[in-house]
């Protein structure tokens, strides 16, 4: 069954491919940056990192919440979005951290936004590291939000 999606192994902080791109990956709602992927977008590049928690520090007067995404630009083609979704960042008696509504709600405004920038898409197994996702409930996300709506995304493994 063809997803639309590319699978491939690499770094996602490395796109592939030609033309403007957007990093997609997902953060937490209580303005922690300091673990998983978002290490290696902070080796990368500067801004993302502070971008988030300015976004979180100011978010009594911005739309900061469960699944609201920043989009940060860090080269000229090349973008990374910010997106919050996971509540917390421990699996406690509530289970794991991972909001799938909330990722939902993100992905339909990054396809509006990768849309606008003409862009594809590019993340690991967003929602499945620390937030303790399962793919299997993400991919049709991924899958009705953006690639069914002509957005090209590639999910990166690492190895």
């Amino acid at each position: 069954m063809t997803t639309g999606i590319d699978y491939v192994r690499g770094d996602a902080t490395t796109p592939l491919g030609k033309g403007p791109k957007v990093i997609a990956h997902v953060c937490n709602d209580l303005g922690g940056w300091g673990k998983g992927f978002v290490l290696a977008l902070s080796r990368r590049w500067p801004e993302p990192e502070p971008a988030y928690r300015r976004w979180h520090r100011e978010r009594a007067g911005n739309d900061f919440g469960l699944g609201a995404v920043q989009v940060v630009q860090v080269e000229r083609l090349l973008w990374v979005a910010n997106m919050v979704g996971q509540r917390g960042i421990r699996t406690g008696s509530k289970g794991v951290p991972v909001r799938y509504e909330a990722i939902d709600t993100a992905l339909t405004t990054l396809a509006e936004r990768a849309a606008e920038l003409d862009a594809s898409v590019h993340m690991p197994r967003i929602g499945c590291g620390l937030a303790g996702g399962r793919w299997e409930r993400v991919e049709p996300l991924v899958r009705s939000r953006l690639t069914e709506q002509g957005i090209a995304v590639t999910v990166y493994d690492h190895g």
